[in-house]
C-alpha cells in the first residue's frame, strides 16, 4: 500500500494528519496498530516498522518532524521532534524536540526528556525527568514518587560510556529495580553541566552538585556529592591498561541482575494491568526491548572480559573468560524463562498483591503501586532483591580472580 493510501486509511480511522502529503508511512506498518482515537501525526513525520504501535491520544511531531521506527507507544505519549527507534514509551511520556532515542530504551509512565536528548539502552522509571542537551546512554534511573517529586538530570549532562580502551562495559545503575518499582524512594539528582563516568552506582537520595564529574560509586543513601575539575597533568599513557577490573565486572553484573529482576516484575506484575491504558502490544514491547537491552549488556561485558583477559593472560593469570559459555547460558536462560529464584517470596507477594487488587479500586498501574501498604511493598522488594543477589553471587563465582 502506497503512503497516500495509508495516510487516507489512517485518516479514515480518525487519525489527525494535518499535512498528509508530507507524511511517510512504511509499507510494513500495520494500520490497525495505530489508534484512531485522539492521535495526531504532524507534517514531515515518517513512521516505519512492522512492530510499531501507537495508542490513543498520542501526538507525533508537534514541534518538528519525527522519525518513528519500530516503537511501541502507550496512551497520551508526546514525541515532539527527532528520531526514535526500537524503544517503548509508556503512558504520558513526553519527549522534546531534537530527541535521538535509539534501541533498547524504555521510558515508563510520565517520564520526560526535554529538547536535544540522546538515549540508547536507557531505562527511566516513572516520573524521571531529563533536562535539555543531555547524552544519557547506557543508564538505568529510578527514584521519586510523583511528577512533583522525581529523580532528575540537569541540562548539559553527559554519561561517559566509552573508554580509551574502546569498550562499553559502562552501564550505570542509579537506584535499583527492587526498591525502584515501588515508587516510594527518595529521588536522585544529577546537577547540570556535569557528568558521570560509567559504570557507576548511586543510592537513592543522592544529590550531585552542578558541574561535578562523578567517577566513584556512592552506595550510602542521602549524600551530597561535589567536586571541581581535575588538577592539570601530563603523564605517559599506555593503551590497553585495564584498571579497576573488579569494579567494572561487579557493576556490570549488578546491572544485568537488576535487568533480570525487572523482567520478572514485568512478567508477574505488569501483566496484571493489560487494558486500554496499557495495551498488550506495549507489554510485548517491554519484554522485547528489555531482552534487547540485556543482550547488549551481556555482549559488552563479554567484550570487556576478552580484552582484559588478553592483558592478564600475559601475566599468567587465569582468563576472565574461562567460564564465559556457562555464564552466558545462565543469563540467556534467565532472560527467557521465569526465574525460580525467590519463588516462595514471589508467590507470597503476588498472593498479597492480588488480594489488594481485589479489594481496592485502582485505575491503573501507578495508582496500584502507590497504594500498596508498606508490608506488601517490602515483600515485593524482598522477592526482587533475592533475584538480584542470587544472580550476582552465582555470576561472580564464574569469573576467575573477581571476588564478590
Amino acid at each position: 500500500m502506497i503512503t497516500e493510501d495509508k495516510t487516507k486509511s489512517l485518516r479514515d480511522r480518525g487519525v489527525s494528519i494535518p499535512a498528509p502529503s508530507s507524511v511517510e508511512i512504511g509499507d510494513e506498518v500495520q494500520i490497525d496498530r495505530i489508534s484512531g482515537e485522539g492521535v495526531t501525526i504532524h507534517g514531515g513525520c515518517r513512521i516505519f516498522g512492522k512492530t510499531t504501535f501507537i495508542s490513543k491520544g498520542c501526538i507525533i511531531g508537534r514541534e518538528g518532524p519525527v522519525t518513528l521506527d519500530s516503537c511501541q507507544l502507550g496512551p497520551d505519549v508526546k514525541i515532539n521532534g527527532g528520531f526514535v527507534k526500537s524503544s517503548v514509551f509508556l503512558n504520558g511520556v513526553t519527549v522534546g524536540y531534537g530527541a535521538h532515542i535509539r534501541e533498547g530504551s524504555i521510558l515508563e509512565e510520565e517520564a520526560s526528556v526535554a529538547h536535544t536528548v540522546g538515549l540508547k539502552q536507557t531505562i527511566l522509571f516513572p516520573f524521571v525527568t531529563l533536562g535539555s542537551l543531555i547524552n544519557f546512554c547506557d543508564c538505568f534511573m529510578a527514584g521519586g514518587t510523583s511528577r512533583k517529586n522525581h529523580s532528575e538530570v540537569g541540562s548539559s549532562y553527559i554519561h561517559f560510556n566509552y573508554t580509551p580502551n574502546q569498550d562499553k562495559a559502562t552501564a550505570s545503575l542509579l537506584g535499583d529495580v527492587p526498591r525502584g518499582v515501588m515508587l516510594n524512594n527518595k529521588p536522585i539528582f544529577l546537577g547540570g553541566q556535569g557528568g558521570m563516568v560509567g559504570p557507576c552506582r548511586l543510592n537513592y537520595g543522592t544529590v550531585i552538585a552542578a558541574g561535578t564529574i562523578q567517577r566513584k560509586d556512592e552506595l550510602e543513601p542521602d549524600r551530597l556529592l561535589f567536586g571541581g575539575a581535575l588538577r592539570p597533568g601530563n603523564i605517559k599513557h599506555t593503551p590497553g591498561i585495564f584498571q579497576n577490573i573488579p569494579k567494572v565486572v561487579g557493576n556490570n553484573l549488578y546491572y544485568i541482575a537488576n535487568q533480570i529482576a525487572l523482567m520478572n516484575w514485568y512478567k508477574h506484575v505488569r501483566t496484571r494491568f493489560v487494558s486500554d491504558s496499557f495495551p498488550l502490544p506495549v507489554l510485548q514491547g517491554l519484554f522485547e526491548t528489555l531482552a534487547l537491552s540485556m543482550g547488549e549488556r551481556i555482549k559488552r561485558l563479554k567484550e570487556f572480559l576478552e580484552k582484559a583477559s588478553a592483558v592478564r593472560d600475559s601475566a599468567g593469570h587465569e582468563p576472565l573468560t574461562k567460564n564465559w559459555n556457562r555464564l552466558e547460558n545462565d543469563f540467556k536462560g534467565l532472560m527467557s524463562d521465569d526465574s525460580s529464584i525467590g519463588e516462595e517470596k514471589r508467590d507470597a507477594f503476588l498472593k498479597s498483591f492480588d488480594s489488594f487488587l481485589n479489594q481496592t479500586v485502582v485505575e491503573n498501574y501507578i495508582d496500584a503501586i502507590k497504594s500498596l501498604d508498606m508490608e506488601t511493598a517490602s515483600a515485593g522488594t524482598a522477592w526482587l532483591s533475592d533475584i538480584v543477589d542470587d544472580v550476582y553471587q552465582n555470576a561472580i563465582q564464574l569469573i576467575p580472580g573477581i571476588k564478590s
